[in-house]
This record gives structure tokens, sequence and C-alpha cells, in this order.
């Protein structure tokens, strides 16, 4: 799944796949036969609230 504000026209998107071990990959998808970063459920769930949070705003320029 891709995030509503994914830019499509110039490839800059981030998509996110729950995977059979209910663990969750992530990549690039301009690169989509590239390799993939796997996370658990709860470091998902971290990084979902502190970006609910703003916490990683200072992080856009």
């Amino acid at each position: 799944m891709k995030s509503s504000a994914s830019n499509p026209e110039g490839g800059n998107c981030v998509e996110f796949a729950r995977l059979p071990n209910d663990e969750v990959a992530v990549r690039n998808s301009r690169f989509p036969g590239g390799s993939a970063l796997v996370f658990t459920p709860s470091k998902i769930s971290a990084m979902l609230i502190g970006a609910k949070r703003d916490e990683f705003d200072r992080l856009i320029v």
C-alpha cells in the first residue's frame, strides 16, 4: 500500500506490505525489484505513533 500523499509522477513513494508472518516490508516503489526492509509489527507501530505525534517533522526540509 502507498500513502495517498505519494507523488506518482515523480515516483516518490514508499510502499508497505504485510507479510504472511505479520511482519511488515517497506520498499522504495521506484525500485520494485530491489530490497525491502522488514520490521516487526511493534516496530512499525512505534514509528507510526511517532509520525502521528509529529516527532519526525524536523527531517522534512
